[in-house]
């Protein structure tokens, strides 16, 4: 039988709120969805290690911005971006996020374009 513990973390207040609205809509909590991403992650990455397959790190060191999308493409042996979007998804591993400054500069020189 599995034992519980409690732990102490943080999360981004504007994603704790989202998660809790997904939560609600599935008619469960945000601790239930919380273990099952992380029980897949675990499981995903110790069958990956236990064949010696480095794939799912070096997906994962993408994830969380470890690795830049070129490093990562020479590593799994792929030339395409789309084809590491893909297997972004089908590893159930969220995309990296740019910076939010990096992102806003992007938009103010998109904008400076159209004006």
């Amino acid at each position: 039988m599995a034992t519980t513990v409690n732990f102490t973390g943080s999360v981004d207040r504007d994603l704790l709120k989202r998660a809790k609205v997904i939560a609600a809509k599935a008619d469960t909590s945000i601790n239930a969805i919380f273990n099952a991403e992380l029980r897949y992650l675990v499981e995903t990455f110790e069958a990956a290690e236990a064949s010696g397959n480095q794939n799912y790190k070096t997906l994962l060191d993408f994830s969380l911005g470890r690795t830049d999308d070129l490093t990562a493409m020479r590593l799994l042996g792929i030339t395409s971006a789309e084809d590491l979007f893909l297997l972004m998804a089908q590893s159930h591993l969220p995309m990296p996020r740019l910076p939010d400054e990096t992102t806003q500069n992007m938009a103010d020189r998109l904008h400076a374009l159209v004006s």
